[in-house]
Protein backbone atom coordinates (compact mmCIF):
# COMPACT_ATOMS: atom_id res chain seq x y z
CA UNK A 1 0.00 0.00 0.00
CA UNK A 2 1.07 3.58 -0.70
CA UNK A 3 2.42 5.53 2.29
CA UNK A 4 0.01 8.36 3.04
CA UNK A 5 1.09 9.87 6.38
CA UNK A 6 4.48 9.81 8.10
CA UNK A 7 5.07 10.91 11.67
CA UNK A 8 8.80 11.48 12.14
CA UNK A 9 10.17 11.84 15.66
CA UNK A 10 7.06 13.56 17.04
CA UNK A 11 7.28 14.91 20.61
CA UNK A 12 4.71 16.95 22.50
CA UNK A 13 4.48 18.27 26.05
CA UNK A 14 1.74 20.09 27.96
CA UNK A 15 2.71 22.21 30.98
CA UNK A 16 6.13 20.58 31.04
CA UNK A 17 4.74 17.03 31.02
CA UNK A 18 5.74 14.88 28.05
CA UNK A 19 2.69 13.42 26.30
CA UNK A 20 4.42 12.10 23.17
CA UNK A 21 8.03 10.98 23.32
CA UNK A 22 9.73 10.87 19.90
CA UNK A 23 7.19 8.66 18.12
CA UNK A 24 7.46 7.67 14.45
CA UNK A 25 4.68 6.01 12.48
CA UNK A 26 3.78 5.28 8.84
CA UNK A 27 0.10 5.20 7.82
CA UNK A 28 -0.91 3.83 4.43
CA UNK A 29 -3.62 4.43 1.86
CA UNK A 30 -6.82 2.38 2.36
CA UNK A 31 -5.73 1.26 5.83
CA UNK A 32 -7.84 0.90 8.99
CA UNK A 33 -5.32 1.82 11.68
CA UNK A 34 -6.15 1.93 15.39
CA UNK A 35 -4.27 3.85 18.07
CA UNK A 36 -4.84 1.75 21.18
CA UNK A 37 -3.88 2.34 24.78
CA UNK A 38 -5.05 3.42 28.24
CA UNK A 39 -6.06 6.96 29.16
CA UNK A 40 -3.11 9.34 29.05
CA UNK A 41 -0.98 7.23 26.70
CA UNK A 42 -0.90 9.91 23.97
CA UNK A 43 -3.23 8.36 21.40
CA UNK A 44 -5.67 11.28 21.18
CA UNK A 45 -2.82 13.82 21.03
CA UNK A 46 -1.37 11.82 18.12
CA UNK A 47 -4.74 11.97 16.36
CA UNK A 48 -5.07 15.71 16.98
CA UNK A 49 -1.58 16.34 15.59
CA UNK A 50 -2.50 14.43 12.42
CA UNK A 51 -5.70 16.50 12.16
CA UNK A 52 -3.94 19.82 12.76
CA UNK A 53 -5.69 20.58 16.07
CA UNK A 54 -2.34 20.37 17.90
CA UNK A 55 1.17 21.06 16.65
CA UNK A 56 4.23 19.01 17.60
CA UNK A 57 7.01 20.54 19.68
CA UNK A 58 9.51 18.65 17.53
CA UNK A 59 9.41 16.26 14.59
CA UNK A 60 7.58 16.36 11.27
CA UNK A 61 4.11 15.44 10.03
CA UNK A 62 4.27 14.40 6.38
CA UNK A 63 1.20 14.03 4.16
CA UNK A 64 1.79 12.44 0.76
CA UNK A 65 5.41 13.52 0.97
CA UNK A 66 4.70 17.14 1.98
CA UNK A 67 5.45 18.58 5.44
CA UNK A 68 2.20 19.86 6.97
CA UNK A 69 3.22 20.76 10.54
CA UNK A 70 1.80 24.29 10.29
CA UNK A 71 -1.12 23.59 7.93
CA UNK A 72 -4.46 24.32 9.69
CA UNK A 73 -7.15 21.60 9.89
CA UNK A 74 -9.43 23.01 7.19
CA UNK A 75 -6.58 22.94 4.67
CA UNK A 76 -5.69 19.29 5.28
CA UNK A 77 -7.40 16.56 3.24
CA UNK A 78 -8.54 15.06 6.53
CA UNK A 79 -11.84 14.99 8.39
CA UNK A 80 -12.73 14.08 11.97
CA UNK A 81 -15.57 12.36 13.81
CA UNK A 82 -15.50 13.07 17.53
CA UNK A 83 -17.23 11.21 20.36
CA UNK A 84 -19.64 14.13 20.55
CA UNK A 85 -20.95 14.25 17.02
CA UNK A 86 -21.52 18.06 16.84
CA UNK A 87 -24.56 17.75 14.58
CA UNK A 88 -26.72 20.80 13.90
CA UNK A 89 -29.97 20.28 15.87
CA UNK A 90 -31.94 22.81 13.79
CA UNK A 91 -31.18 20.97 10.52
CA UNK A 92 -32.60 17.66 9.31
CA UNK A 93 -30.46 14.67 8.37
CA UNK A 94 -30.16 15.68 4.72
CA UNK A 95 -28.97 19.20 5.52
CA UNK A 96 -26.52 18.01 8.18
CA UNK A 97 -24.86 15.70 5.67
CA UNK A 98 -25.06 18.31 2.90
CA UNK A 99 -23.52 21.10 5.01
CA UNK A 100 -19.88 20.72 3.85
CA UNK A 101 -20.98 20.80 0.21
CA UNK A 102 -23.26 23.82 0.79
CA UNK A 103 -20.27 25.65 2.30
CA UNK A 104 -18.30 24.97 -0.90
CA UNK A 105 -21.27 26.09 -3.05
CA UNK A 106 -21.53 22.76 -4.83
CA UNK A 107 -24.41 22.70 -7.39
CA UNK A 108 -27.75 21.52 -5.99
CA UNK A 109 -28.04 18.46 -8.21
CA UNK A 110 -24.58 17.26 -7.18
CA UNK A 111 -25.40 17.86 -3.51
CA UNK A 112 -28.55 15.75 -3.78
CA UNK A 113 -26.72 12.96 -5.56
CA UNK A 114 -23.86 12.83 -3.06
CA UNK A 115 -26.08 13.05 0.03
CA UNK A 116 -28.20 10.22 -1.32
CA UNK A 117 -25.05 8.16 -1.88
CA UNK A 118 -23.73 8.84 1.64
CA UNK A 119 -27.03 8.07 3.36
CA UNK A 120 -27.20 4.78 1.46
CA UNK A 121 -23.64 3.98 2.54
CA UNK A 122 -24.48 4.45 6.24
CA UNK A 123 -27.87 2.68 5.93
CA UNK A 124 -29.99 5.81 6.49
CA UNK A 125 -31.63 6.15 3.09
CA UNK A 126 -35.11 6.70 4.52
CA UNK A 127 -34.02 9.27 7.11
CA UNK A 128 -33.24 12.33 4.97
CA UNK A 129 -36.11 14.46 6.29
CA UNK A 130 -35.79 13.39 9.95
CA UNK A 131 -34.60 15.85 12.57
CA UNK A 132 -31.32 14.69 14.06
CA UNK A 133 -32.69 15.20 17.58
CA UNK A 134 -35.18 12.39 16.94
CA UNK A 135 -32.48 9.85 16.08
CA UNK A 136 -30.84 7.24 18.31
CA UNK A 137 -27.19 7.56 19.28
CA UNK A 138 -26.14 5.06 16.64
CA UNK A 139 -28.13 6.84 13.93
CA UNK A 140 -26.65 10.21 14.91
CA UNK A 141 -23.21 8.70 14.68
CA UNK A 142 -23.95 7.48 11.15
CA UNK A 143 -25.07 10.98 10.18
CA UNK A 144 -21.78 12.37 11.53
CA UNK A 145 -19.82 9.79 9.55
CA UNK A 146 -21.76 10.54 6.35
CA UNK A 147 -21.11 14.27 6.81
CA UNK A 148 -17.40 13.62 7.38
CA UNK A 149 -17.11 11.40 4.31
CA UNK A 150 -19.16 13.39 1.81
CA UNK A 151 -16.19 15.51 0.78
CA UNK A 152 -14.13 12.35 0.13
CA UNK A 153 -11.18 13.13 2.41
CA UNK A 154 -8.07 11.01 2.07
CA UNK A 155 -8.16 10.32 5.81
CA UNK A 156 -10.95 10.04 8.38
CA UNK A 157 -10.00 10.48 12.03
CA UNK A 158 -12.29 8.86 14.62
CA UNK A 159 -11.75 9.83 18.27
CA UNK A 160 -13.45 7.12 20.39
CA UNK A 161 -16.72 7.56 18.44
CA UNK A 162 -18.33 4.41 19.89
CA UNK A 163 -17.77 5.29 23.54
CA UNK A 164 -21.27 6.68 24.13
CA UNK A 165 -23.12 3.69 22.64
CA UNK A 166 -24.49 0.69 24.50
CA UNK A 167 -22.74 -2.68 24.13
CA UNK A 168 -24.89 -4.25 21.41
CA UNK A 169 -25.01 -1.10 19.29
CA UNK A 170 -21.26 -0.63 19.73
CA UNK A 171 -20.63 -4.13 18.37
CA UNK A 172 -22.95 -3.47 15.43
CA UNK A 173 -21.18 -0.22 14.64
CA UNK A 174 -17.77 -1.89 14.75
CA UNK A 175 -18.84 -4.05 11.83
CA UNK A 176 -20.48 -1.14 10.01
CA UNK A 177 -17.41 1.08 10.30
CA UNK A 178 -15.23 -1.65 8.87
CA UNK A 179 -17.64 -2.12 5.95
CA UNK A 180 -17.75 1.64 5.29
CA UNK A 181 -13.96 1.86 5.30
CA UNK A 182 -13.66 -0.99 2.81
CA UNK A 183 -16.42 0.44 0.60
CA UNK A 184 -14.88 3.93 0.41
CA UNK A 185 -11.18 3.03 0.38
CA UNK A 186 -10.55 5.99 2.72
CA UNK A 187 -7.86 5.61 5.37
CA UNK A 188 -9.45 5.41 8.84
CA UNK A 189 -7.41 6.31 11.93
CA UNK A 190 -9.36 5.18 14.97
CA UNK A 191 -8.63 5.96 18.63
CA UNK A 192 -9.84 3.62 21.38
CA UNK A 193 -8.90 2.13 24.73
CA UNK A 194 -11.06 -0.93 23.98
CA UNK A 195 -8.96 -3.93 22.99
CA UNK A 196 -11.89 -5.84 21.46
CA UNK A 197 -12.72 -2.90 19.18
CA UNK A 198 -9.12 -2.75 18.01
CA UNK A 199 -8.88 -6.49 17.35
CA UNK A 200 -12.26 -6.58 15.56
CA UNK A 201 -11.85 -3.63 13.22
CA UNK A 202 -8.21 -2.96 12.44
CA UNK A 203 -5.78 -3.80 9.68
CA UNK A 204 -3.02 -2.36 11.88
CA UNK A 205 -2.91 -1.73 15.64
CA UNK A 206 -0.53 0.75 17.27
CA UNK A 207 -0.27 -0.01 21.00
CA UNK A 208 0.78 3.01 23.05
CA UNK A 209 1.84 3.58 26.65
CA UNK A 210 3.34 6.59 28.41
CA UNK A 211 3.68 8.58 25.20
CA UNK A 212 5.60 5.88 23.35
CA UNK A 213 4.68 3.25 20.78
CA UNK A 214 5.08 -0.20 22.28
CA UNK A 215 4.21 -2.31 19.24
CA UNK A 216 2.82 -1.99 15.71
CA UNK A 217 1.28 -4.98 13.93
CA UNK A 218 -1.77 -6.82 12.70
CA UNK A 219 -4.36 -7.88 15.31
CA UNK A 220 -3.03 -11.45 15.04
CA UNK A 221 0.58 -10.34 15.56
CA UNK A 222 -0.25 -8.13 18.51
CA UNK A 223 -2.26 -10.85 20.23
CA UNK A 224 -0.07 -13.86 19.47
CA UNK A 225 3.37 -12.23 19.52
CA UNK A 226 3.32 -9.39 22.08
CA UNK A 227 6.63 -7.52 22.40
CA UNK A 228 6.53 -6.93 26.14
CA UNK A 229 4.51 -7.47 29.31
CA UNK A 230 2.48 -4.28 28.81
CA UNK A 231 1.24 -5.36 25.38
CA UNK A 232 0.58 -8.93 26.52
CA UNK A 233 -1.48 -7.72 29.47
CA UNK A 234 -3.32 -4.92 27.66
CA UNK A 235 -4.39 -7.09 24.70
CA UNK A 236 -6.55 -9.74 26.32
CA UNK A 237 -5.88 -11.78 29.43
CA UNK A 238 -2.39 -13.18 29.99
CA UNK A 239 -0.50 -15.23 32.52
CA UNK A 240 2.96 -13.61 32.58
CA UNK A 241 5.66 -15.42 34.53
CA UNK A 242 9.37 -15.05 35.21
CA UNK A 243 11.38 -17.61 33.27
CA UNK A 244 14.88 -18.56 32.22
CA UNK A 245 15.85 -19.70 28.72
CA UNK A 246 17.95 -22.86 28.95
CA UNK A 247 18.66 -22.85 25.23
CA UNK A 248 16.77 -22.75 21.93
CA UNK A 249 13.21 -24.10 22.33
CA UNK A 250 13.64 -24.78 26.07
CA UNK A 251 12.47 -22.57 28.97
CA UNK A 252 12.12 -23.04 32.70
CA UNK A 253 9.35 -21.41 34.77
CA UNK A 254 7.25 -22.31 37.81
CA UNK A 255 9.93 -24.82 38.79
CA UNK A 256 9.54 -26.92 35.63
CA UNK A 257 11.23 -27.13 32.21
CA UNK A 258 9.07 -26.80 29.09
CA UNK A 259 9.55 -27.05 25.36
CA UNK A 260 8.63 -23.85 23.50
CA UNK A 261 8.85 -22.52 19.94
CA UNK A 262 11.19 -19.58 20.58
CA UNK A 263 14.91 -19.35 19.93
CA UNK A 264 17.71 -16.81 19.71
CA UNK A 265 17.94 -16.02 23.42
CA UNK A 266 21.13 -16.41 25.44
CA UNK A 267 21.43 -19.55 27.55
CA UNK A 268 20.49 -18.54 31.08
CA UNK A 269 18.79 -15.32 29.96
CA UNK A 270 15.93 -14.18 32.18
CA UNK A 271 12.73 -13.69 30.21
CA UNK A 272 9.01 -13.07 30.55
CA UNK A 273 6.84 -16.06 29.67
CA UNK A 274 3.31 -15.50 28.36
CA UNK A 275 0.62 -18.18 28.37
CA UNK A 276 -2.88 -17.16 27.32
CA UNK A 277 -5.72 -18.49 29.54
CA UNK A 278 -7.46 -20.24 26.64
CA UNK A 279 -4.28 -22.17 25.82
CA UNK A 280 -4.06 -24.03 29.14
CA UNK A 281 -5.76 -27.40 29.72
CA UNK A 282 -6.90 -28.38 33.19
CA UNK A 283 -6.13 -32.07 33.73
CA UNK A 284 -5.92 -34.55 36.58
CA UNK A 285 -3.12 -33.77 39.02
CA UNK A 286 -0.89 -36.58 37.77
CA UNK A 287 -1.29 -35.58 34.10
CA UNK A 288 0.18 -32.04 34.16
CA UNK A 289 3.63 -30.67 34.87
CA UNK A 290 2.15 -28.02 37.14
CA UNK A 291 -0.05 -28.85 40.13
CA UNK A 292 -2.21 -26.33 41.97
CA UNK A 293 -5.40 -25.55 43.85
CA UNK A 294 -8.53 -23.97 42.35
CA UNK A 295 -9.27 -20.77 44.29
CA UNK A 296 -12.06 -19.25 42.16
CA UNK A 297 -14.51 -20.32 39.43
CA UNK A 298 -16.58 -17.76 37.51
CA UNK A 299 -19.19 -18.74 34.89
CA UNK A 300 -18.85 -16.44 31.85
CA UNK A 301 -21.59 -17.93 29.63
CA UNK A 302 -19.51 -19.75 27.01
CA UNK A 303 -16.69 -20.72 29.39
CA UNK A 304 -15.53 -20.69 32.99
CA UNK A 305 -12.73 -18.46 34.25
CA UNK A 306 -10.80 -20.56 36.72
CA UNK A 307 -8.08 -19.21 39.03
CA UNK A 308 -5.49 -21.80 40.06
CA UNK A 309 -2.87 -21.12 42.74
CA UNK A 310 0.49 -22.69 41.89
CA UNK A 311 3.21 -21.84 44.38
CA UNK A 312 1.60 -18.51 45.22
CA UNK A 313 1.19 -17.43 41.56
CA UNK A 314 -2.46 -17.34 40.55
CA UNK A 315 -3.08 -18.51 37.00
CA UNK A 316 -6.19 -17.74 34.97
CA UNK A 317 -7.53 -20.57 32.81
CA UNK A 318 -10.51 -20.29 30.47
CA UNK A 319 -12.21 -23.65 29.99
CA UNK A 320 -15.58 -25.15 29.09
CA UNK A 321 -15.09 -27.86 31.73
CA UNK A 322 -16.35 -27.25 35.25
CA UNK A 323 -14.00 -27.67 38.20
CA UNK A 324 -14.79 -26.98 41.83
CA UNK A 325 -13.16 -24.49 44.17
CA UNK A 326 -10.62 -26.22 46.40
CA UNK A 327 -9.95 -28.98 43.86
CA UNK A 328 -6.34 -30.00 43.17
CA UNK A 329 -5.70 -29.92 39.43
CA UNK A 330 -2.86 -30.20 36.94
CA UNK A 331 -2.10 -27.78 34.10
CA UNK A 332 -1.04 -29.06 30.67
CA UNK A 333 0.62 -26.60 28.26
CA UNK A 334 1.77 -27.43 24.72
CA UNK A 335 4.92 -25.76 23.27
CA UNK A 336 2.92 -23.57 20.85
CA UNK A 337 1.07 -22.01 23.81
CA UNK A 338 4.27 -20.64 25.38
CA UNK A 339 5.49 -17.25 24.13
CA UNK A 340 8.85 -15.83 25.25
CA UNK A 341 9.51 -12.08 25.58
CA UNK A 342 12.58 -10.04 26.45
CA UNK A 343 12.59 -8.43 29.89
CA UNK A 344 11.42 -4.79 29.80
CA UNK A 345 10.51 -1.91 32.06
CA UNK A 346 7.06 -3.52 32.38
CA UNK A 347 8.38 -6.88 33.66
CA UNK A 348 6.91 -7.83 37.01
CA UNK A 349 4.01 -5.36 36.76
CA UNK A 350 1.45 -7.67 35.17
CA UNK A 351 0.39 -11.28 34.84
CA UNK A 352 -0.79 -12.60 38.22
CA UNK A 353 -4.50 -12.91 39.01
CA UNK A 354 -4.37 -12.45 42.79
CA UNK A 355 -6.92 -9.64 42.46
CA UNK A 356 -9.51 -12.23 41.49
CA UNK A 357 -9.41 -13.60 45.04
CA UNK A 358 -7.47 -12.38 48.06
CA UNK A 359 -7.16 -8.70 47.16
CA UNK A 360 -10.84 -8.23 46.40
CA UNK A 361 -11.76 -10.00 49.65
CA UNK A 362 -9.61 -7.46 51.49
CA UNK A 363 -11.61 -4.55 50.08
CA UNK A 364 -14.67 -5.69 52.06
CA UNK A 365 -12.74 -6.44 55.28
CA UNK A 366 -13.57 -3.70 57.85
CA UNK A 367 -10.35 -4.48 59.70
CA UNK A 368 -8.14 -4.11 56.61
CA UNK A 369 -5.72 -1.19 56.67
CA UNK A 370 -5.65 1.60 54.14
CA UNK A 371 -2.34 0.55 52.63
CA UNK A 372 -1.37 -2.64 50.85
CA UNK A 373 1.26 -4.86 52.38
CA UNK A 374 4.69 -4.73 50.74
Amino acid sequence: MEKLIELKGISKAFDGETVLDNISLDIHDNEFLTLLGPSGCGKTTTLRIIGGFEFPDSGDVMFMGQRINDVPPHKRNVNTVFQKYALFPHLNVFENVAFPLRERRVPRAEVEEKVKEMLSLVLLSGFASRRVTSLSGGQQQRVAIARALIGRPKVLLLDEPLGALDLKLRKDMQQELKKIQKATGITFIFVTHDQEEALTMSDTIVVMSQGRIQQIGTPQDIYNEPKNAFVADFIGESNILDGVMLGDYKVRFSGQTFRCVDKGFDAGERVDVVVRPEDVDIVAGDKGKLLGTVTSVTFMGVHYEVIVDIGGFKWMIQTTDFVAEGERVGLFIVPDAIHIMKKSEYSGLYGDYSSFSNELDGLSDPDAGGEAEP
